[in-house]
């Protein structure tokens, strides 16, 4: 007995648990040697200053990350760096070897694989993850069909930062889990959250939500679920739903400071502005100390006009995280915008002291330029704005390449989808591959017509191989915005299946390739779904509906025909490619703004020397359109929305489109040929 209780009180608690302990007297001796020698590298290592501990490590949201159903000790524990290229290492890797031979040496199989186990979970204890990695997949090799050691490997990986091999041994134990019946139902919800998590580091949000959702519906009161799955649905733009299940994991747990920090941050992006700044406060004064909940407060504060207060909520992150560049440089932009000047300018060396990325040096010259405009106020009036708007009567163009203002307008923001999503570096052709080696079986959901549908998980799985060039939180990003703009509209009742045959022909105009290869990629997308197996024509009605969804998702601000009411299933007229290309290309009720798309793509990087927007005073990137009166310039955006210097007020404004500088140079000799002409 007494000896019970030295084991129990010389060990973690884990190793005396009825499902997770210990099972064999050898390995309690294993695992006392183990910790000799962990105790010795750790001496070794602390007094040659060799060992790190991550700072801050505390100070984020935490990834909900647990080894067990119940309370996760990660949680609060920093994370410890070891020195792993020195002697000392040397020297314990290689003792580690003499008991991991030891335990390769026990009486039965069974032994082999307590020992390997034990020393695994003793390494990962104490952050050796590399070396446990190695215990828990020799015991994988022992006992392929338990559960526990892919868990546990799974986590190595994990923290590893090898999300990849993370997920395959968290399915790997899903797997042993759901054949081993009851025995392991306990684990399943830990190993769902946890394969939820290790999907989100590849930037799989979608297929997350999917896991956690799992996790808390066989563990209703699994709360780190319930936060996760909240968080990961704010990821893909879902607000109202992350609202919902944010709320109820506080319900559960009412200190999660980290529920609630996400939480605001949702209330924030639905715009309910005072909502959100008290669910941040309630996240602060649960940890002081919460990068992610002062950072984002202080992002609230600016959006609101509060300078004051955002600069006050950097000041704080700064003081947690020292080296915090970005909350240095909103500093700075807040200070600048509460008028105090001289404290901003402090702040933005301060923050040149920490890194030397782009943005902060954009930030600086046009922060300048801010200040040129307000000690030369254009010659306008006292407190007179810098710009008014115009109304889109009143501006002119001349010449047939200058684009109009509302269609300008309506491109740049697809142009925008596109940056964000990077669909304009996947090339159409991808998009044809997809069609030809991956069939989609035909399903009848929904609207009870035959259709090649997909679950948005499925999608997502689709768009990694489309944009297998992006890193995991850009390809995140990419995802959050095809959900917002394109699946919202395509999956209009909410069921979570998308036609995605409909699905390729919305996002073909959008992808990289010449313009006709895009629309002919559209019209075998359309072709590709069941309900056109004609072979070369689809049905009118079809493309009637999809021409109306391309409108109502890339151009809503122009509206949708009433010509193009769908007639109901009556109308069995078929159409050909050449058909579709006058409805495609119509510039009334087509996408007629193709050509400006593909205008934008081409030369949105052009620059035109140091001139500047008369307008925004940012330096002109893309087209430049001169007003050819009162010669001042604009850039697109301005242009696109309609504003003006307010120091030229004119009945009308003619504005002639130049794409490059040396457009603009030679239509300036052509003045002067016409001009010396004139003069002979």
């Amino acid at each position: 007995m007494a000896v019970e209780t030295q084991k129990k009180q010389r060990t973690a608690a884990w190793a005396v648990s009825p499902n997770h302990g210990i099972v064999f007297d050898d390995t309690w001796k294993i695992v006392d040697d183990l910790e000799i020698l962990i105790k010795r590298l750790k001496l070794k290592q602390s007094k040659d200053g060799k060992m790190n501990k991550g700072d801050n490590f505390d100070a984020y949201s935490d990834a909900g990350w647990s080894r067990e159903l119940g309370p996760s000790t990660e949680i609060s524990e920093k994370r410890v760096f070891w020195e792993e290229t020195g002697h000392d290492y040397a020297v314990f890797v290689k003792e580690l070897g003499g008991l991991r031979a030891r335990a390769d040496s026990a009486r039965s199989r069974e032994e082999a694989f307590d020992g390997h186990m034990a020393i695994g979970r003793v390494l990962y204890e104490h952050q050796l993850f590399k070396e446990a990695l190695v215990s828990f997949k020799r015991a994988c090799e022992l006992q392929p069909v338990d559960v526990r050691p892919h868990f546990r490997a799974g986590n190595c990986y994990y923290v590893l930062g090898r999300y990849k091999e993370a997920k395959e041994e968290f399915l790997l134990a899903l797997e042993s889990a759901e054949a081993g019946g009851n025995q392991w139902a306990y684990l399943l919800p830990q190993i769902y959250v946890n394969l939820g998590i290790a999907l989100e580091g590849e930037g799989m949000v979608l297929s997350a939500c999917e896991y956690y959702r799992e996790a808390a519906i066989l563990c209703p009161t699994h709360f780190r679920a319930l936060k996760l799955l909240g968080s990961a649905l704010f990821g893909v733009g879902e607000y109202r739903a992350a609202v919902k299940a944010l709320e109820e994991a506080i319900f559960m747990k009412p200190d999660y400071a980290d529920a609630h920090c996400d939480l605001a941050s949702a209330l924030h992006a639905m715009g309910e502005d005072e909502r959100a700044i008290e669910v941040f406060q309630k996240a602060i004064d649960l940890k002081p100390g919460h990068i992610d909940a002062l950072y984002n407060l202080g992002g609230l504060y600016m959006d609101l006009g509060r300078f004051q207060r955002a600069s006050e909520m950097y000041t704080r992150v700064l003081a947690v995280w020292p080296n915090h560049w970005r909350a240095q440089l909103n500093k700075a932009v807040s200070l600048l915008g509460a008028g105090e000047t001289e404290e901003a300018k402090r702040a933005l060396k301060e923050a040149l002291k920490m890194t030397n990325r782009v943005e902060l040096h954009d930030a600086i010259s046009h922060l300048k330029q801010l200040q040129k405009k307000k000690t030369k106020p254009n010659g306008g009036s006292p407190g007179e704005a810098a710009f008014v708007i115009v109304e889109p009567s009143k501006f002119k163009v001349v010449g047939e390449k200058t684009t109009l203002r509302q269609e300008l307008a309506s491109a740049l923001q697809i142009r925008a989808l596109q940056r964000v999503t990077r669909l304009s570096r996947c090339n159409v052709e991808l998009l044809k591959k997809e069609m030809s080696e991956h069939d989609v079986p035909v399903s009848y959901s929904g609207s009870g017509m035959p259709e090649k549908s997909i679950r948005k998980p499925n999608l997502e799985q689709i768009l990694r191989r489309l944009l297998s060039f992006l890193k995991p939180e850009t390809f995140q990003g990419a995802v959050k915005a095809i959900n917002e703009r394109i699946l919202s509209v395509l999956d209009e009742n909410g069921s979570g299946r998308l036609d995605l045959g409909m699905f390729y022909a919305i996002l073909a105009p959008i992808c990289g390739g010449p313009p006709e290869r895009r629309k002919r990629v559209a019209f075998d997308a359309l072709l590709w779904r069941p309900m056109n197996e004609d072979g070369a024509n689809i049905k009118k009605v079809d493309a009637t509906i999809y021409i109306k969804l391309l409108r109502a998702i890339y151009v809503p601000s122009q509206g949708v025909s009433e010509l193009m009411e769908v007639r109901g299933d009556s109308d069995t007229s078929m159409v050909s490619f050449s058909e579709f290309l006058v409805m495609f290309d119509d510039p009334d009720w087509g996408f007629g703004i193709m050509p400006t798309l593909v205008k934008l793509e081409a030369g949105d990087r052009n620059r035109h020397g140091n001139t500047v927007c008369s307008v925004c005073r940012y330096p002109i990137i893309g087209s430049r359109f001169k007003e050819l009166k009162s010669h001042f310039n604009l850039c697109s955006q301005c242009y696109s929305e309609g504003k003006v210097p307010s120091t030229f007020k004119q009945e009308e404004y003619k504005f002639k489109e130049y794409g490059s500088e040396g457009e603009a140079m030679k239509d300036k000799c052509m003045c002067f040929n016409l001009q010396s002409r004139n003069e002979k």
